[in-house]
């Protein structure tokens, strides 16, 4: 393994795009003795460098979005933590990154309030269509079509970790019923609560509201696809604050135009951002918002702080928090 030079060794890497030099992240890590390099999107652009050639000279990246593959991993070869603000890491190679003895880590629970606040007003847009209304009167209108009261109505909750909790409680607090599917459920808050656990086609079937809150992965991959938009009641919609690829964006498309399925609201789609031409930008009653579920500055804050910290302790011989691969420890003595 090829040992990283004392100046290298130090060097961190900040590719998420909302850290700013000299903002409290640079600050922290700069006070723990690293130095820090922004290789932000927009960095790139204005130097003309790709994520490569940033990754060369440095020991640890605080991460955004941004496609760490194999072949950005191969190419640092100094490389001892990726640090991902945020919970979702498929955007990065975790085999590669194990295999290189670079260890990957998250922040769990840092967007869980921002989230679970987004996903409960895409629900009362789609229950009260808010922004069509607002579309109409700003060119002259005054349409009191009804709306939906969310009291009274089913949530179904697929994906009860932290966020899904947090969704759960809100909308119980709103008077909703909750019905969930996870396949590690937490049956002490079951109990505290009263979420009924069903299966997936259960929850389906009984949601008025359906929000997804899963990670990306090839079992959950298009888990919302026809079949599954079949199963859910014609008047019931669809919200996503997940990861894009977990609905298939074509079925549901076609379920809404096709009048299956009342409408939809995503915050995330399989490709970011939502191309131009895409099917959902016609349909009125679909709102996609710019990946924004996590975007307040309390969020930001606890997330880049515990993605720096956590940068801090790998490169200072401690064992950081929320490791996603913990193979990649033993795998450092053979790799490189």
């Amino acid at each position: 393994m090829t040992q990283p030079s004392d100046e290298r060794a130090r060097r961190v890497l900040v590719t998420t795009p909302y850290l700013e030099p000299g903002g409290p992240v640079d600050l922290l890590l700069r006070d723990a003795g690293l130095e820090t390099v922004f290789g932000r999107r927009a960095d790139r652009e204005a130097t003309g460098r790709t994520l490569t050639s940033y990754v060369a000279d440095v020991a640890g990246v605080v991460a955004g979005t941004d496609p760490f593959s194999a072949e950005v991993i191969e190419a640092a070869s100094g490389l001892r933590i990726l640090s991902r603000c945020g919970v979702g890491y498929d955007n990065i190679d975790v085999e590669a990154a194990t295999r290189n003895g670079v260890a990957v880590t998250v922040t769990p629970g840092t967007n869980r309030v921002s989230v679970a606040e987004h996903v409960l007003a895409l629900m009362l847009n789609c229950a009260r269509r808010i922004p069509q209304n607002l579309t109409a009167v700003r060119g002259g209108g005054w349409a009191q079509e009804s709306g939906r009261e969310l009291h009274g109505t089913t949530l179904g909750v697929v994906g009860l970790g932290s966020i899904g909790k947090t969704v759960a409680r809100a909308a119980l607090a709103l008077g909703m019923q909750v019905v969930a599917h996870d396949p590690w459920l937490d049956e002490d808050f079951l109990k505290e609560t009263g979420v009924e656990a069903r299966p997936l086609d259960g929850v389906l079937a009984a949601a008025d509201f359906l929000t997804l809150h899963l990670s990306l992965d090839e079992t959950t991959r298009h888990l919302i696809d026809a079949a599954a938009l079949r199963r859910m009641k014609p008047d019931a919609y669809l919200i996503n604050t997940a990861r894009g690829g977990i609905v298939d964006e074509d079925a549901l498309a076609d379920a809404v135009e096709a009048g299956r399925l009342a409408g939809a609201a995503l915050d995330v789609t399989e490709r970011e951002p939502l191309p131009a031409d895409s099917r959902l930008r016609a349909l009125d009653n679909v709102q996609v918002t710019a990946h924004i579920g996590a975007a307040t500055v309390e969020a930001r804050a606890r997330s880049g702080a515990m993605a720096a910290r956590q940068v801090i302790d790998r490169l200072a011989g401690r064992t950081p928090e929320h490791i996603v691969n913990p193979g990649c420890a033993s795998a450092a003595a053979g790799a490189r």
